[in-house]
């Protein structure tokens, strides 16, 4: 993890809450050495910001690495939804991938 950055991302976050990307990027940061956090934060930014497609991907990987198969399905799901909705069919491809490595 990349101390300076996870502070500066944090600072953009608060100069900027709104703005899914320092969020998206502060969670990849994170993924090494904070994963339930960086879980968390993929998971609220789906629930706050679901047109924000590529916080499914992540937030799916991290669950699975988790082993929390069911939430992964759950996420990944809603994620090949929203993606096919938003004709982002690159990423809509991805997330059924993913998805189907679950089985």
């Amino acid at each position: 993890m990349n101390f300076e950055r996870i502070k500066l991302l944090e600072k953009y976050i608060a100069e900027d809450p709104a703005d899914p990307f320092s969020r998206y990027a502060l969670a990849l940061e994170l993924c090494q050495g904070e994963p339930n956090r960086a879980i968390s934060l993929l998971l609220d930014l789906v629930k706050e910001q679901p047109d924000y497609v590529p916080s499914y991907y992540q937030a799916g990987i991290l669950l699975l690495e988790q082993n929390r198969l069911e939430e992964a399905k759950i996420i990944l799901e809603q994620g090949i939804k929203i993606a096919r909705q938003q004709n982002e069919h690159k990423a809509a491809a991805e997330l059924k991938e993913l998805f189907q490595d679950l089985d």
